[in-house]
């Protein structure tokens, strides 16, 4: 399964191999396990700004806490991958993961803020282990020349992880939180009990599966003996600094606006649906959790156009998209303003994978180093809630004009900055 003949003699490369089968299918689910817990955040803005009356600026600390982890974890859990390998990095996320899911127990009896906020930092640390350890993992279960598909249909999962997020935490937080006030921190305590079980049964059932050998060929340079010339690209590539690589430099960038704008377009979804719509903030929830079916449904639109269309150049469009999707939002007109705001999940759907595969593309020894520069970039979304919070605090559909920076980046990175040389 590894390539096929076409017509003219060329070989087509095939998605994966059939011996990488079970192995994409368990990588896969770890996506959905993140999108999980990072749109659950989305809600407990929300939750806190009711029940611990922080303000919009303040909820925003939420998506610090959570992804400023990834700026401190990403790098130490890119060495942990390398010298222990993918299924002890995917224990130690699961791990890390199940504990700070624990700790909204403590969290919830103090009723402080700053507790959430650690629970959540620890949480998040898990999540950026899994985020490094998965992408370089599914990127390399096959032909690099379809690894952008690969992500892509990963990612697909992590999309359904976002929609059950939003469902679930809108369903048991902000609908049992309508009438009890200050005082519903039990339902946060209970329904992160579960999750952290969940989690745990399942790095447990890990534990016993057999991993079987696997080579990366991104990153396993060629076998030569001491006479020998190297002709591979990827090896001589991989002689190069790691930072000499454009594409490379160009992908941390335009991670760090891609998330920034998701996080803060994630943020203050349910306050626009609430202040601009006249919805209930159950019901505005429930609009999020619909927003994350249309990324779903985008990303795999856009794995199956990415067949036809250049993964970068099918980047470049639909950021310009979601920049014209910016300025209608922030006109506030009503039901079509709204729509815009849905649709900026659909476009935005295929950006983070594709900015992650575009970068690490023909790295050679540098890829595994380079997933973790590029997963630290998703620091952008921890800053970038606080930002928009603070325009939101006068007017939420006027913030959504900030985004618009960070995908005329984005536009900049997929029509001009994205090739390897």
């Amino acid at each position: 399964m590894s390539a096929s003949a076409t017509a003219s003699g060329k070989t087509t490369a095939a998605f994966t191999e059939k011996k990488y089968l079970v192995t994409l299918i368990f990588v896969t689910s770890l996506f959905l396990l993140w999108g999980f817990a990072i749109s659950m955040g989305d809600v407990l803005n929300k939750h806190f700004q009711n029940v611990l009356h922080v303000s919009k600026a303040d909820s925003g600390l939420v998506q610090f806490s959570m992804f400023g982890a990834y700026a401190i974890m990403s790098i130490p859990a890119g060495l942990f991958m390398k010298r222990f390998g993918y299924k002890n990095g995917v224990l130690l996320g699961l791990g890390l993961y199940t504990l700070g899911a624990f700790l909204f127990v403590p969290a919830a009896n103090a009723e402080s803020f700053g507790f959430f906020r650690f629970a959540l930092f620890v949480l998040a640390c898990g999540l950026a282990t899994l985020e490094t350890v998965a992408h370089p993992f599914v990127a390399g279960l096959g032909d690099q020349r379809t690894s952008d598909q690969r992500v892509n249909f990963a990612q697909s999962f992590n999309g359904l992880g976002t929609i059950i997020g939003p469902t679930v935490g809108t369903y048991i937080l902000l609908r049992a939180g309508a009438g009890e006030g200050e005082h519903d921190l039990g339902s946060v305590k209970t329904l992160y009990m579960i999750v952290g079980t969940v989690i745990a049964l399942i790095a447990v059932a890990f534990s016993f599966v057999k991993v079987p050998v696997f080579e990366d060929p991104h990153s396993v340079e060629a076998e030569a003996d001491a006479y020998a010339v190297p002709t591979d690209p990827s090896v001589l590539k991989g002689s190069k600094s790691l930072f000499s690589h454009p594409h490379f430099v160009w992908a941390a960038i335009s991670q760090f606006f891609n998330v920034a704008a998701q996080a803060g377009t994630w943020a203050f979804f349910i306050n626009y649906g609430h202040e601009k719509m006249g919805l209930s903030d159950e019901t505005a929830g429930y609009y999020f959790a619909l927003s994350m079916v249309m990324m779903t449904v985008g990303r795999f639109i856009g794995t199956f156009l990415m067949r036809f269309i250049a993964p970068n150049k099918l980047l470049a469009i639909f950021a310009l998209c979601n920049i014209v999707m910016c300025l209608i939002i922030a006109q506030s007109f009503g039901w079509p303003s709204f729509i815009a705001l849905l649709m900026l999940n659909f476009f935005f759907s295929i950006m983070f994978p594709t900015i992650f595969s575009l970068g690490i593309k023909d790295l050679g020894k540098h890829t595994q180093q380079a997933s973790s520069f590029i997963s630290m970039g998703v620091v952008g979304g921890a800053f970038f809630p606080y930002v928009m919070g603070k325009v939101a605090n006068t007017d939420v559909a006027t913030a959504y004009y900030l985004p618009i920076i960070c995908y005329a980046v984005i536009f900049l990175f997929g029509a001009k900055f994205s090739k390897s040389k």
